[in-house]
């Protein structure tokens, strides 16, 4: 009985053994169908999605089609049209131009008539000459040079052979900056469709040839193709309207573009160019790459140019700003043991930024989510401390030419009165100054969007000569204005030429706040850590 109990038992747990195994398999089974299930629905969504995205492709493809075949047969109709309305503007274009030979007005017409006399002549060096003898007067020269170089026979072909004469200037190193400045006032105006956010036109096939020529050697004069920093920062724009103008992207590697963008990011037209370069989603890591620089105004403009301002918000880029700017004077400031001229240069890039915030956020039109009452309390009492400086400055430098009297009160009767050996260096501004002159301030990079604050507006000859072409913060890019403590920033000088500084390069121009109370702010010798808030 007991080996029949053994046997049965061993046989029951063999079934129970063989009942798991198959309910393992039975488990496997089932995981696996569901999981081809799954696969195979999601295969079947997957080309139905396909299948429905051709199917919306195909017909937007026939739509487009349809368009354009009917664009074509419109263009292909009104080619008579087009055809006798070109050869009569051409013939009106050719007899102006002889007319102009044959009676020229050259220096007794006023601006406008010889800007369009010398363009009707295709004379683009004697365009180029009067537009530098016209320097001072650039603000009706803006004005009146787009619609002269319409009057021309061939504008591009006009602006080309300018931008040749410019090239063959800096090889022979004669005439480069004025040139550069008439040149860049023509290439603005045959684009103006760039400056307002549009489509560059369409030129023939030679002219755009010719255009990438000359753009390929105007590079090739660099040092270097990946080298950007040889182009100065107003010829770095006109490198880049050229590119986007002629439309010569494709014949230029992204990335050195986007260092150009990079490195002039404060020049007042980058912005628009940037947004004309079609970087899509990149320009995004533009903004990025700025705001890591500390270039939070610059990145203000390129997010609203590119329409990314819900991603950077622009009053939070500009209270990023301003703290940063504050922070950056005060460390100045006590760096400096609070000597004048450490004083001087935190004043001044206080000052600066203060004006780069209230011009970002005029332009903007954000005064309603940012309150500039307190930024412009400070401004005028920073410019009014300044002035004070410059007026006790200038009172203690007065020279002394004077004869000294005699105790008998008589004049050159005795030896001349001296002062004491001990007052010889008792003023490390005034007479030890002259031999070892301390470097004057250097305003802060936010001038590259501010003009004078409350001063006439200024012309070309009011400052002193150009210096040589440079980085427009005087620092490499990777540092910015916001982000370095100690740093001298040399004049921008983008626009400066033979003459001196032309104030409009930059994203302010010239800003007056002479309506608001400047006897209301306390007076000021030296300056004082920032009070306001934001």
């Amino acid at each position: 009985m007991a080996a029949e109990l053994v046997i049965k038992t061993d046989r029951v747990k063999k079934f129970f053994d063989d009942l798991e195994a198959q309910k393992s398999i039975l488990s496997t089974c089932t995981r696996l169908f569901t999981t081809l299930s799954d696969h195979f629905t999601s295969m079947q969504d997957s080309l139905s999605q396909k299948f429905q995205s051709l199917e919306s492709k195909i017909q937007t493809l026939e739509s487009n089609s349809q368009k354009t075949l009917e664009s074509i047969d419109h263009r292909e109709n009104s080619i008579p049209e087009r055809e006798s309305a070109a050869a009569a503007r051409i013939e009106e274009q050719k007899e102006a131009a002889l007319a102009e030979f044959e009676n020229p007005v050259y220096g007794n017409g006023g601006l406008s008539e010889t800007l369009k006399s010398l363009s009707r002549k295709m004379d683009s060096s004697g365009l180029l000459r009067f537009i530098v003898s016209k320097r001072k007067e650039s603000v009706t020269l803006r004005a009146e040079i787009v619609q002269a170089i319409a009057e021309a026979v061939d504008p591009p072909r006009l602006v080309l052979d300018a931008l040749d004469e410019f090239l063959k200037s800096k090889l022979a190193k004669t005439g480069v900056t004025d040139k550069r400045w008439a040149c860049g006032m023509l290439i603005q105006a045959l684009f103006p469709e760039i400056s307002s956010g549009g489509k560059a036109p369409e030129f023939s096939r030679n002219i755009v040839e010719r255009a990438a020529s000359l753009v390929e050697s105007w590079k090739g004069q660099m040092d270097g193709d990946s080298e950007v920093g040889a182009f100065g920062a107003a010829e770095a724009v006109m490198f880049l309207q050229m590119v986007v103008g002629f439309r010569l992207l494709a014949r230029f590697d992204g990335e050195y573009l986007r260092k150009l963008v990079m490195e002039f990011a404060s020049r007042r037209d980058m912005a628009k160019l940037a947004a004309a370069l079609e970087y899509g989603e990149k320009m995004g890591d533009i903004i990025d790459e700025l705001l890591k620089n500390g270039k939070e105004i610059e990145a203000v403009y390129f997010a609203s140019e590119s329409g990314l301002t819900g991603r950077f918000p622009p009053i939070d880029l500009l209270k990023s700003y301003l703290r940063n700017s504050k922070k950056n004077a005060t460390t100045i400031l006590k760096n400096g043991n609070n000597s004048q001229a450490a004083a001087e240069e935190s004043s001044t890039m206080e000052l600066n930024s203060i004006k780069a915030i209230i011009k970002c956020v005029e332009d903007h039109k954000l005064e309603s989510d940012f309150n500039l009452d307190s930024l412009r309390k400070r401004a005028t009492h920073l410019e009014k401390a300044k002035s004070e400086r410059k007026k006790n400055s200038g009172a203690s430098n007065k020279p002394q030419n004077k004869r000294a009297y005699s105790a008998s009160g008589s004049r050159g009767s005795g030896p001349p009165f001296r002062p004491a050996k001990a007052s010889k260096y008792s003023n490390a501004y005034s007479s030890f100054s002259r031999r070892n002159p301390v470097p004057p301030p250097h305003p802060s990079p936010a001038t590259r969007y501010s003009g004078p604050y409350n001063h006439p507006v200024q012309t070309i000859y009011d400052v002193p000569p150009a210096i040589p072409y440079a980085s427009p913060y005087g620092v490499p890019h990777t540092q910015s204005p916001a982000a370095v403590t100690q740093q001298h920033y040399p004049l921008p000088v983008d626009n400066m030429g033979s003459a001196g500084y032309m104030p409009t390069g930059s994203y302010a121009g010239q800003t007056s706040y002479s309506a608001y109370d400047y006897g209301n702010a306390a007076p000021a010798n030296t300056y004082q850590p920032p009070s306001y808030t934001q």
